[in-house]
């Protein structure tokens, strides 16, 4: 299967299809996105429960964070391949409702390779900032677990005047992690949807992100720049609508303010997950082409007694 170069201004096009996803089933792709987005919430909060309760030291924290990630991974990846298979089913036009998304975990649901995928982009992400960090990041580690400490011993309110200074090159750091986080969501994404769409292996996909990111690297930057510089004017307006709004209900009784303003947000959270894997879906699509697209439905594997098994 190959990956193919897009126009410069692809990006502008995945976005606007992103906002404009869910038209052909709105109940399942809407609905299936609240799913997905309660069951991302779960690792963090039982990684806020367990802090709470054990109130370990900065390492104790680290190794919390790492389970809780680990979690996540192995919850949220079936549960993202099994909404990408919904999108792809209500884009073409057959049946698909919001329980959908679980599809994965069950037979013949490729649950074990949509983890295994997750992982391995994991690690490449933890590779990747190890090396970064010991290149350019001198003195980072010992400022991230004195920030910990801070946090831990004040109960998570730190005082600004009380927060140790940045390492030297902190700056330089940050701007080449954000360069390699943006191409590695450009894997992430491509190759994702190959093993969740594609019904590839594990490494091919990889190989295929790596190669299809490589090829589109300018509509990515593209899309990211367009995101950020429009985040600013949409967040402004949002920010002063929500306030007037918590302002207005907390006139009347401060539960009225809590009780307008949560349904809007969470309303808001699932827009923003349907772009956001709208535009995940789209990326997919065009640059690995119509063929990765199971018209009829993702097909079972030849051996389901091996469903789980991590194919590399």
């Amino acid at each position: 299967m190959t990956t193919h170069a897009t126009g410069p201004l692809s990006g502008l096009s995945w976005l606007k299809r992103g906002i404009n996803l869910g038209r052909h089933n709105a109940r399942a792709v809407f609905g299936a996105a609240a799913i997905l987005m309660f069951v991302a919430l779960l690792p963090s909060i039982v990684q806020l429960t367990v802090l709470s309760l054990l109130k370990p030291d900065a390492n104790g924290s680290i190794v919390v964070a790492a389970v809780s990630t680990l979690l996540s991974i192995v919850i949220l990846s079936p549960v993202i391949g099994g909404y990408l298979r919904l999108i792809d089913a209500a884009e073409h036009g057959r049946p698909a409702v919001a329980a959908d998304v679980f599809a994965p975990f069950r037979q013949g649901g490729d649950a074990g390779r949509l983890i295994g995928f997750g992982l391995l982009m994991t690690l490449s992400y933890v590779a990747i900032a190890m090396v970064l960090i010991g290149l350019f990041g001198d003195g980072f580690i010992d400022w991230y677990t004195k920030v910990l400490t801070l946090q831990q011993s004040a109960g998570g309110k730190v005082d600004p005047a009380q927060m140790p200074d940045m390492p030297a090159g902190f700056g330089r750091l940050l701007g080449l992690g954000s360069i390699l986080f943006l191409f590695l969501s450009g894997v992430y994404a491509i190759g994702f949807g190959q093993v969740a769409l594609g019904r590839r292996p594990i490494a091919g996909a990889m190989a295929d992100g790596v190669v299809g990111t490589a090829k589109n690297l300018l509509p990515i930057l593209l899309l990211a720049i367009v995101v950020v510089l429009a985040s600013l004017p949409v967040g402004l307006v949002l920010a002063l609508v929500f306030g007037v709004i918590a302002l207005v209900g907390g006139l009347i009784h401060p539960a009225l303010s809590m009780a307008l303003v949560m349904p809007l947000y969470l309303a808001l959270m699932v827009v923003l997950y349907v772009v956001m894997f709208g535009v995940m879906y789209y990326l997919w699509r065009d640059v690995c082409g119509q063929d990765g697209s199971q018209e009829g439905g993702p097909a079972a594997p030849s051996n389901p007694s091996n469903h789980h098994t991590v194919e590399l």
